[in-house]
């Protein structure tokens, strides 16, 4: 897959806070997050030389899942199928069903057998070896730091040890697998209203997990927010969310790791000049050497629709592409056998999301 160019014109082209009781309005925001509420969206315009792309409703074939949000939606290597899994629903209920999506026919198939106890907040991978991984969560007044496998070949789940220095359960979390095979985890919330700051990796081979956390600056505590590994695998990067007093965050690091740990480096890099509105549970998938970035819910609360890249330095832009209603909580994934972006789920203000959108991007 070549790279996207963010330097094309722009073209004509996702629910729950931390706590149980939403904080809103911006209060004092911590200094390494306060610089992004000063930046403006940019009002994007129209050029007639654009391609004619956009998004469209997929019709998915078979039975459709619940609406819900704050799932997951992991493609597998070979870029035949996508796993759903978990999420709430709009009246609270927690979910605990996997779905397979055909990614050839995009008909989705339920997949039955006992697996995680029910979740949403939760985070998924896709690991060699190993299958679809799932960690942590929450569960009503349940709060989970448990890691799960399922394993297509075999139909069948299994929980895995936690050996070694293991994240205190939560939710709200992010995941990635490095460059190293470790599933990399940062930050999140828990039921005594704490959030954390911490950055853990779990080694499938040893069934431990190691605190990676740098000792110096780190960015603020926080949930509902977004991590990727950069395209040469050089760093983790997080991205937005929420923090005690401030509804939504729109800052971007970087965590270089070091050679043992305790050396890992945190920096900030966004926002930059050009830059996304602050927000919380916005969805995100890579893009080439980018980070596509969709909706969330804004500083004032409001559900958004925005569609944003995000290149490997940091340099946003904003693209023109009509389609899904406003959400939080979606789940993005690229399908770049297919030489697309698939959408699912998410909700707004009134009620949760089972449609199915996709969107073809130009490369170069």
């Amino acid at each position: 897959m070549k790279s996207p160019a963010l330097a094309w014109p722009l073209i004509c082209l996702l629910l729950a806070a931390c706590t149980a009781a939403s904080p809103t309005g911006n209060a004092s925001a911590p200094a390494s997050v306060a610089a992004s509420a000063s930046v403006e969206e940019p009002t994007p315009t129209a050029d007639p030389t654009s391609p004619e792309i956009g998004w469209h409703l997929v019709e998915a074939a078979g039975p459709l899942p619940d609406a819900r949000e704050d799932h997951t939606l992991t493609v597998t290597p070979d870029g035949s199928t996508a796993y759903l899994f978990g999420g709430r629903t709009a009246d609270g209920r927690s979910l605990d069903d996997l779905w397979s999506l055909d990614l050839a026919t995009d008909t989705w198939s339920r997949v039955t057998g006992d697996g995680p106890p029910a979740r949403f907040g939760h985070n998924a991978a896709w690991v060699e070896s190993v299958g679809l991984v799932i960690f942590a969560g929450q569960s009503e007044a349940a709060f989970y730091n448990d890691l799960w496998a399922y394993d297509p070949a075999a139909d069948a789940w299994s929980q895995l040890p936690s050996g070694g220095d293991a994240p205190v359960a939560r939710y709200g979390s992010c995941a990635a697998v490095g460059p190293d095979g470790r599933l990399w985890i940062s930050h999140g919330f828990t039921s005594d209203g704490s959030r954390f700051a911490d950055t853990r990796a779990y080694d499938f081979s040893t069934q431990t997990w190691t605190d990676e956390t740098p000792a110096a600056e780190r960015p603020v505590e926080r949930c509902l927010h977004s991590c990727w590994w950069t395209d040469n695998g050089a760093a983790f990067v997080l991205y937005a969310g929420q923090t005690t007093g401030v509804f939504a965050l729109g800052d971007l690091w970087q965590l270089i790791p070091g050679p043992r740990p305790g050396t890992n480096s945190w920096s900030m890099i966004g926002p930059g000049e050009r830059w996304p509105p602050d927000r919380q549970l916005p969805a995100t998938a890579r893009w080439g050497a980018a980070t596509l970035v969709f909706g969330g819910r804004g500083l004032d609360g409001t559900y958004l629709a925005d569609a944003w890249l995000i290149d490997d330095a940091g340099l946003a832009e904003r693209l023109r592409l009509e389609g899904p209603a406003a959400r939080a909580g979606a789940e993005l994934i690229a399908d770049p056998v297919r030489g697309r972006m698939l959408l699912f789920g998410g909700r707004d203000a009134d009620l949760a999301m089972n449609d199915l959108w996709a969107v073809e991007l130009p490369t170069r």
